[in-house]
């Protein structure tokens, strides 16, 4: 008699999202830089800081996943970025956070030229030196909290137990806070962290392992687990993740952001928790759009989403 397979939503999209319909890419010569964003919810005015101070200093190719907004896709065509529309999967999607490692690893495949890939954030990005140098020499993660671990971290805690149990999260609880949101290194290697990453995802039920903070959980457990080999940079080298350095150890010099050390990191993330740093880069990099605040009110539906959620993650799934 065989087993009964295993059921769920996360899943069921899973396999549509990241199986189906994959085809081999033809063998290329890896000579290209490649960097992958996904944007879904923005408009040009959000993403311009990052469009624009990238193109200053990075004149490879660009793939961002957006809404089919014909004003933003007149912006990244502007400034040569290809845009590419998110795909659907019926009846059920996890959150964008986690979803977009599926088209990742989707449009890693089709481009083998890709040599060494940078995965993204994009609204809270911005640029200021060439982000590939030196080149990386293997899967490269950074450190959130200069200062602290996760045990520190509320959020991360709270999703590691998510995602991983109790015991998997009280065995990480000393170790440095990655951040899922900057990830660099070669094309094949950071294919295989996207599958790593989705796979570990589908171990709690579906409205944990689809919602917020699954990524971040699962980017966790697989580097400090040993599952995908790496090296945890320290914050304020290639990276720069801001959003837990205190204000006043930021300043912007000469239109850049200066880090507590005094160097100026390439890539800067998480700038916009900081509203001098957010107002600052957009008067550089918005090219006159108007500037908006991070939060914006929430609609009714995702309001009523978000409350669906809430319940559903407190509900047995059978398996």
């Amino acid at each position: 008699m065989s087993a009964p397979a295993a059921k769920s939503a996360y899943l069921g999209w899973l396999a549509a999202a990241m199986l189906d319909g994959r085809g081999k890419s033809a063998p290329a010569a890896a000579t290209d830089d490649l960097i992958l964003g996904y944007a879904t919810g923005y408009d040009a005015a959000d993403v311009a800081p990052f469009v624009r101070s990238l193109r200053a200093v990075f004149h490879g190719p660009v793939v961002l996943v957006v809404d089919q907004d014909p004003p933003l896709l007149a912006f990244l065509a502007e400034n040569r970025i290809e845009a590419v529309a998110p795909s659907t999967v019926e009846t059920w999607s996890p959150h964008p956070v986690v979803a977009r490692f599926a088209a990742f690893d989707r449009l890693m495949s089709e481009r083998p030229e890709a040599r060494n890939v940078l995965l993204t954030d994009v609204r809270d990005v911005v640029f200021q030196a060439a982000p590939f140098e030196p080149q990386p020499q293997g899967l490269e993660f950074f450190n959130e909290y200069a200062d602290g671990v996760l045990a520190d971290h509320a959020f991360n805690m709270k999703y590691l137990r998510g995602v991983g149990g109790e015991a998997v999260a009280r065995a990480l609880a000393d170790k440095p806070c990655v951040c899922v949101g900057t990830v660099m290194g070669p094309r094949e290697a950071m294919m295989r962290f996207c599958r790593t990453l989705l796979m570990l995802a589908a171990v709690p039920r579906s409205e944990i392992g689809g919602a917020f903070g699954a990524d971040q959980a699962a980017c966790n457990i697989a580097v400090h687990l040993g599952l995908i080999e790496g090296e945890i940079a320290s914050n304020y080298g290639r990276v720069a993740t801001l959003g837990l350095t205190p204000s006043e150890n930021l300043r912007v010099t000469d239109g850049q952001i200066v880090n507590p050390d005094g160097s100026v990191s390439p890539v800067v993330h998480q700038h916009d928790r900081h509203p001098i740093l957010a107002a600052a880069m957009h008067d550089r990099w918005g090219g006159g759009m108007e500037h908006r605040e991070r939060r914006r009110p929430k609609s009714s539906a995702e309001r009523r989403r978000k409350l669906r959620d809430s319940l559903m993650r407190r509900l047995p799934e059978l398996r």
